[in-house]
């Protein structure tokens, strides 16, 4: 909104740092922000991105390393990898 009247990002910045104070987000985040908007952008959520999805933290992934760990304490992050086929 403040970007549609013509009110560039470090008056925003300052804005949001008077009201939230470190809790506000950094400068270029905020002109960021006001590039997406200019650029027709009406949400802030992320656009979606190729590549391989999030979805190794499911509960079957975590019980199965739960159970190798709870086998072999000792063992390497390395290791686990190659049994689960999980990545760091």
């Amino acid at each position: 909104m403040r970007t549609a009247l013509n009110i560039q990002a470090p008056v925003i910045y300052e804005e949001l740092y008077s009201v939230h104070g470190d809790q506000a987000p950094c400068l270029r985040t905020v002109e960021r922000w006001c590039r997406r908007f200019r650029e027709g952008q009406e949400e802030l959520e992320n656009e979606v991105r190729p590549g391989r999805p999030i979805t190794e933290t499911t509960p079957e992934n975590i019980e199965q390393v739960h159970l190798i760990i709870d086998d072999d304490p000792c063992i390497t992050i390395e290791e686990v990898q190659d049994q689960t086929g999980l990545s760091y």
